[in-house]
């Protein structure tokens, strides 16, 4: 059977199709702009209080990242302005595989003590994983120097099947369903080497299955890759994230994060399981050997932080974020209900229920997100609300007295 030039060109989309994506999802995208959800432009004055500079109205985010409330933390605020004036915006501009500025090397010994394992950073978790995904994928990570089945979670975080094509060049790509330990068995029963791809704490709420993979991890040598994005610092003693304060870490292991989410600074890290694949990844891990300096205001920020996660501080808002999630759960019970993560789903059915929810929690001085297709399945449209610890309980109460007054009218 011929091929047509089209089909030609475009290829097998074995991966991704954006023609789809697009037809389908940006629809949802076209409603909420016709909302006024999308664009907005604001003064910042807490998480608690931001101001439509166009409108004048103000507005409390429930959809921000910062569970701790640490992006406006003074001493991480003081840290940023510190080390800007001991080393400007960006004093060396150029790659870190040549020269690291001190302030750089600093950090990287700050998170090496705090998580006690070799930390390699970068300019985001999103460069960390460009860059180590297709090494992984190729063998060149682990010891053995052969290619792995690279296996991504279904509901993996888009920064990580953003680069299933580029794996594919270097070996076999699956796709798992979420959290399916026996699909994930019979692959390492068939192929020798497997990596897994997947979240620690999912993005539209719920965790990985940690003890059944490191079962399959020490039957099998199956290579755990697992962004941690969503849990660092608001879980483990020292706020090693989810996964991190569960674990040993090996050879076998490796876990990226934001730093950009509730640890309150931005860029990324990589904890790894040996000085040697720390030093590998350094020189050839493509983005991390790029001219992608942290910024030095957020080096600074990150060592402020780093200096809070040793004091009783960071236990305290720790607890507070917990209330202010068993609040939540027990006006909103849900599967995830008590996991003790933030992220929790209204989940409303259509997107245009989801929409509406949107606007009139905004009318009312919330800004909530409202997700569709394609960042949750066809149907199961509805409002992300993220806990913060820098909200009160009575906050807490009222936002959760609105949502249930427009919802008995839905």
């Amino acid at each position: 059977m011929e091929t047509t030039n089209e089909q030609s060109v475009l290829g097998p989309r074995r991966y991704r199709n954006n023609e789809k994506l697009i037809a389908v999802g940006d629809k949802g995208w076209q409603t909420a702009k016709d909302h006024g959800l999308i664009g907005l432009r604001v003064g910042f004055e807490s998480n608690n209080r931001l101001v439509d500079t166009k409108t004048g109205h103000a507005f409390m985010t429930l959809c921000s990242c910062s569970y701790l409330g640490l992006n406006h933390h003074p001493r991480i605020l003081q840290g940023s302005i510190d080390a800007l004036r001991e080393a400007g915006t960006n004093s060396l501009a150029m790659s870190t595989l040549r020269i690291r500025l001190e302030h750089m090397a600093r950090m990287e010994e700050g998170f090496r003590e705090l998580y006690g394992c070799p930390t390699l950073p970068g300019a985001t978790c999103s460069a960390l994983t460009a860059g180590i995904l297709p090494l992984l994928a190729s063998g060149h990570v682990t010891e053995d120097g052969k290619p792995r089945v690279m296996v991504f979670d279904r509901y993996c975080h888009f920064s990580m099947a953003y680069i299933k094509p580029i794996c594919g060049d270097e070996s076999l790509v699956l796709t798992s369903p979420h959290n399916d330990l026996n699909y994930l068995e019979d692959v390492c029963k068939k192929y020798p080497r497997v990596a897994y791809v997947a979240d620690g704490a999912y993005s539209m709420g719920g965790l990985l299955a940690l003890e059944g993979l490191l079962q399959l991890q020490e039957r099998y040598g199956l290579f755990l890759y697992i962004d941690d994005s969503h849990s660092l610092s608001i879980a483990g003693e020292r706020g090693e994230g989810y996964v991190r304060s569960r674990l040993k870490m090996n050879p076998l292991t490796m876990i990226v994060a934001s730093l950009a989410k509730a640890f309150g600074s931005s860029g990324g890290i990589a904890m790894l399981g040996s000085e040697k694949i720390f030093d590998f990844l350094y020189r050839n891990a493509g983005p991390l050997a790029w001219s992608q300096n942290l910024q030095t205001p957020s080096l600074g920020a990150s060592l402020a932080s780093i200096a809070l996660h040793h004091t009783p501080e960071l236990r305290q808002l720790q607890d507070q974020l917990q209330r202010n999630i068993q609040l939540f759960d027990s006006r909103f019970p849900s599967p995830h209900a008590g996991n003790g993560m933030p992220i929790r789903l209204i989940q409303v059915g259509e997107e245009d229920r989801a929409i509406r929810l949107s606007a009139e929690l905004y009318q009312r001085g919330y800004y909530c997100s409202a997700v569709f297709f394609p960042v949750v399945a066809r149907g199961e449209a509805g409002v992300r609300v993220m806990m913060r610890a820098d909200m009160t309980e009575a906050q807490v109460r009222t936002f959760c007295d609105d949502v249930q007054a427009i919802l008995s009218r839905f």
